[in-house]
Parts: structure tokens; C-alpha cells; sequence
């Protein structure tokens, strides 16, 4: 599924460098360094530095998404097994959306997540037998149902995200509380673009 996975939750940060602990333009490099190291051969903004008509800045953004979103899908599979072992990590995002919004159609579901009627049925299908979500008649609508959380797999959900934003809290301590706020104004932006592009 396509936003599936719930942030980058950097504990899972296998060989890369760890940037997410230093405030933008720290010690890690912040926007220029990145976490892969330096830029490959080339001059700054040389077209034929592998960039093309791009700048070095598109280069290092480039590069930090992709280690973003790496991280993403590693901690989008650990934050599944840990709400119920055979959680696929796709399903968690389904979690996360029942979570923020409350009860929804699943054709509410498939629209905001860009798949399928027989997919997100899929889906929907795997998570009440694993006794996470049920579905209930709509009241605005009785030829409709609603999913929504079960009362063991809102605590299951709950208690994982509990944990995870501990760990948030514990990796960017370091941060002025504007710099958080700034990432999250700035990521909120980006989406909006990846949305429209979708």
C-alpha cells in the first residue's frame, strides 16, 4: 500500500550513519553531509557530477530520503510484529489511519491510501482475523459498515505507538523544540507535493 508505514523511526538504522540525533547543520552534517557521506566525484553543482541539471542540494535530499524511507519500512515491519506477529507491515498503516481518524468505510480507506476495493478488502479481511478491527453497521448509512478497532487491538495499537514516540522523544532530546517543528512543517509540505503527484 502506498502510506502504509508510519514515519521513519530510526532505531532500525542499519549500516547508515544515524543523522536523526543532531539538530539540522549539526555535527552529522545536516542537509549537506547527509548520512551516506560526502557527494560523489565531481564539483559542486557540475552537471557531470551524476546530478544533471540538479544542484547538490537535490543530490543530499536525494540521498537522505532514501535512507528515510528505508528506515520507514524496517520500523513499519517491526511496528507490526509487535502489535501481533503475523501483522503484515502494510496493515499497520491501516492502524495508524482507524487511530487518527476513528471509524471508517473501507471505501474511505482504499481512497485515502490509492488502492483497490478488493485490496483494502483484503486487507481489512486479514486484521479481523487476527482480531485487531471489526466491522459495524454505519448508522448514516445501513447499507454500509464501519471499521473500527477492537477493544484488544486499539491496546495492542496503542501501546506499540506509546513506545515508538518514547523512542522519538529519547532520539531527537537534543533538538530545540522549533527544529522539530520545522521538520514536521517542512515534511507536511513535501507530502502535500507527493500527493499531488500521485
Amino acid at each position: 500500500m502506498g502510506n502504509a508505514g508510519e514515519g521513519a523511526d530510526v532505531h532500525n538504522a542499519g549500516t547508515e550513519g544515524d543523522a536523526s540525533t543532531n539538530p539540522p547543520g549539526g555535527a552529522a552534517g545536516g542537509a549537506t553531509g547527509g548520512a551516506e557521506g560526502c557527494r560523489p566525484g565531481g564539483a559542486a553543482g557540475d552537471p557531470g557530477a551524476g546530478g544533471g541539471p540538479y544542484g547538490p542540494e537535490f543530490l543530499d535530499l536525494e540521498r537522505e530520503l532514501a535512507v528515510f524511507l528505508r528506515r520507514a519500512r524496517a520500523s513499519s515491519g517491526e511496528m507490526a510484529r509487535e502489535v501481533h506477529p503475523d501483522l503484515e507491515p502494510a496493515a499497520y498503516g491501516l492502524l495508524v489511519r482507524l487511530e487518527d481518524v476513528g471509524p471508517q468505510r473501507a471505501t474511505e480507506l482504499a481512497t485515502y491510501f490509492g488502492v483497490g476495493k478488493a485490496t483494502m478488502s483484503r486487507q481489512l479481511a486479514a486484521l479481523e482475523a487476527l482480531g485487531l478491527v471489526v466491522r459495524s453497521r454505519d448508522p448514516a448509512d445501513g447499507r454500509a459498515s464501519l471499521v473500527e478497532f477492537t477493544p484488544g487491538g486499539r491496546e495492542r495499537f496503542t501501546r506499540v505507538r506509546r513506545a515508538r514516540r518514547a523512542r522519538y522523544g529519547r532520539k531527537l532530546a537534543a533538538w530545540d523544540r522549533a527544529e522539530i517543528s520545522e521538520l514536521a512543517r517542512l515534511l507536511h509540505r513535501f507530502n502535500g507535493l507527493s500527493a499531488a503527484d500521485d
